[in-house]
């Protein structure tokens, strides 16, 4: 007897919006005749709010000029989380796109019962509502008797691709002319009526204690206002900048502390690594349907150093205290989140506080955006009811931020006698790559740390595997390989501060994997194009391997100290395509030339913007791969500038071009983190090829490449 089919699965709102369901939540009609949208995604240089103009204006039918992004804020926008992961397009994209298509729907219902024709006579051209007969009303008109305080309806079904105008082109961007024209748009630039200013007082070695404090030659600088301290929490507010510098100087003068906590050695980390207490999860596994016989066994260790976000700009965050309520402006990537653990750490319901996002001159990942919040916020106590904007030095940028995690990946192939691959193991040792505040019953903000009663570190974890993981994000191959065995042995010990940084383990295990690939067809004298195509089975990966190649004319002739390698992967697995020739050339050290990538987003809501986003990522890649690696002696971190540590300059930035691969009925997805991990793989192929020396510790500098001469 045959079954009945199961029933199919309701329709199911957008993530986002299932979270924040109210319509109003998300737009409001002005009488200006503009369209507001509140996201909770924010600005951090991606375009975000240009992309989601475009969204917003294809669904309603409007010119993209009458949208007005509005900045996220605790007090009106919805809780879309954290703006990380590449996930914007996919979450709050998705979200305003339902959102949209509904409003539209019943401002048209609204519109045929006032004009009195069907719903279907109806057309919207830039936000006018017309029909036969020239009746004509539109949204601003009708916005008095609409009301969009309901919950969105699921199974609404926006504009197909081919009737989208707007989405798919690229329009200029909402953020840029701002930062053209030197208007104040980022929160370094802003001011606020009676603003003092603070800095905080922190030790130079890892996790000293304040032991004694004399705040005397503090309290005599011109235009002092307050000392504050809580335990080992210490810090000054003055009238201006300078005097809080001045008093801070002063201030470093008067304190004692105790000698810190030991840090490993940099000079072999993997075997620090290695030697730690750990948990260990197996992450994947996959067994030979017929297991061939084993002719060699090619064992490979590649590591990553610990790596800073080296801002651009220092953080810097503002906060204001009315009575037993608080203001904070900020450029965290997680309003929310933050909001959670102020409140956690001021012992305050969550409605007392208000955090309110402002763009930031450089934020990918976690950052000091959301420590310096909470140095604001505690300053402030001090300030009698005035704002008090507080900005990071360089040097505690540098020093006391989360670190993105070193990784050791080690990957052993086995290969039968023609030299085929028949099985791969794949392990990794790395600490967590998450501990972003708001995840946690504890907060992770640096100065909880610090107080007379102090909350206990955090130890950063990985995300989930379904959400991209972390320490072990991307670390499934994609290729058509008969076994694997795939591993994670995340820390339980951090010594030195990890926390989220762009790709998270993305880019250390596809230069693993994309250079043993490359060793392997090496080995086998094998085109490492070729030998990558014949083991893909997805075709969007083989169509991105092969316009890259395409396009960069693979392979050029060989000519002296010149390389060029290929590098591909897919953002964990699950998000955009990119594949990346890179052409080097090895004089006294190595420069890139030249950058060649194609991506597949799916559909690219503004296509100049994706390549954009794949243009920084590669460039990012190229300096992460060559020069940056946090440096630090057995008491402190040492890279506290630019002299210690570089990063690319603008003389060194290689000549990039990038294809995009539209695919419009395809779901968008991001691309700011695609370019990493096939980029810095890229670039160590062409090193061998160049060279004929593999160097498998990142960065690829000069003495790197001489170690791996001598090893050779």
């Amino acid at each position: 007897m045959n079954q009945p089919a199961p029933a199919p699965s309701p329709p199911a709102l957008p993530v986002s919006l299932a979270a924040n369901p109210r319509l109003s939540a998300w737009l409001k009609f002005s009488s200006a005749g503009e369209v507001a949208i509140s996201p909770g995604k924010v600005e951090i240089g991606q375009g975000i709010v240009t992309a989601l103009a475009q969204i917003a204006a294809d669904e309603l039918d409007i010119d993209p000029f009458r949208v007005r992004m509005v900045r996220a804020s605790t007090a009106a926008s919805p809780n879309e989380g954290v703006t990380s992961g590449s996930l914007s397009i996919q979450q709050s994209g998705r979200a305003l796109r339902h959102a949209c298509a509904e409003i539209r729907q019943i401002f048209l219902q609204q519109a045929a019962e006032r004009l009195g024709v069907g719903i279907d006579a109806l057309d919207i051209e830039d936000g006018t509502i017309s029909g036969p007969g020239n009746v004509r009303t539109s949204y601003w008109e009708l916005a008095g008797e609409v009301s969009l305080d309901r919950d969105a309806t699921p199974g609404i079904r926006p504009k197909i691709a081919a009737h989208r105008r707007v989405a798919g082109h690229s329009v200029p961007r909402i953020d840029i002319p701002d930062k053209v024209f030197a208007r104040p748009r980022f929160i370094h630039d802003q001011t606020l009526a009676g603003m003092l200013h603070g800095r905080v007082l922190r030790p130079e070695n890892a996790r000293a204690k304040l032991v004694e404090l004399k705040e005397d030659g503090a309290r005599s600088a011109t235009g002092f206002v307050a000392v504050v301290r809580d335990g080992s929490f210490a810090g000054v507010v003055a009238e201006t900048e300078h005097a809080a510098e001045a008093a801070l100087h002063a201030l470093r003068k008067g304190a004692t502390w105790s000698e810190g906590e030991p840090l490993p050695g940099e000079d072999d980390l993997a075997s620090f690594l290695k030697a730690q207490p750990c948990e260990s999860t197996i992450i994947a596994a996959k067994a030979a349907t017929s297991p061939g016989t084993v002719a060699q066994t090619i064992r490979r260790q590649y590591t990553r150093p610990y790596v800073a976000h080296a801002s651009i700009a220092p953080s810097c965050a503002m906060a204001q205290w009315t009575a037993d309520r608080v203001h904070v402006w900020t450029h965290s990537q997680g309003v929310y989140l933050l909001r959670a653990d102020l409140a956690i750490v001021l012992k305050l319901p969550v409605e007392s506080i208000t955090v309110e996002h402002m763009e930031g001159a450089g934020c990918y990942g976690h950052n000091a955006a959301d420590d310096v919040a909470l140095d604001a916020v505690l300053l402030a106590k001090a300030a009698g009811g005035r704002p008090v904007r507080v900005q990071w030095s360089r040097q505690g940028e540098m020093s006391d931020a989360p670190f993105g995690a070193a990784m050791a990946i080690e990957i052993e192939a086995d290969l039968d006698a023609q030299g085929e691959i028949t099985g791969w193991r794949h392990s990794i040792w790395s600490n967590g790559h998450a501990a972003r505040p708001g995840r946690a019953a504890q907060p992770a903000l640096l100065a909880a740390f610090e107080l007379e009663t102090p909350f206990p570190r955090m130890v950063s974890t990985n995300p989930l595997q379904a959400n991209g993981g972390g320490g072990d994000r991307n670390s499934i191959p994609l290729y058509d390989l008969p076994s694997w065995h795939i591993e994670s042995h995340r820390l339980t010990t951090m010594p030195i501060r990890t926390s989220a940084l762009r790709t998270l383990g993305g880019q250390g295990n596809v230069f693993a994997i994309e250079s043993m690939l490359d060793e392997i067809a090496a080995e086998r004298g094998e085109d490492p194009v070729a030998f990558r195509l014949r083991h893909l089975r997805d075709e969007r990966a083989r169509d991105v391997i092969r316009a890259a190649a395409a396009r960069a004319g693979w392979k050029p002739a060989k000519q002296p100290g010149i390389g060029y390698g290929i590098g591909f992967g897919r953002y964990k697995n699950t998000g955009a395509y990119c594949a990346v020739i890179a052409e080097i050339e090895g004089e006294e050290d190595i420069r890139v030339r030249k950058l060649t990538l194609a991506a597949d987003v799916g559909e690219a809501i503004n296509p100049d913007g994706v390549i954009n986003q794949i243009e920084g990522g590669a460039i990012q890649a190229t300096s992460w791969v060559l020069k940056e690696r946090v440096r630090f002696d057995r008491q402190r971190i040492t890279s506290t500038g630019w002299t210690d540590y570089p990063i690319l300059r603008f003389s060194e930035v290689p000549d990039v071009e990038v294809e995009l691969i539209q695919r419009p009925d395809i779901d968008p997805v991001g691309a700011g983190e695609a370019a990493h991990g096939p980029v810095t793989a890229a670039i160590a192929n062409a090193v061998f090829d160049a060279l004929g020396v593999r160097v498998r510790d990142l960065p690829i500098t000069r003495e790197k490449i001489i170690a791996a001469m001598e090893l050779t």
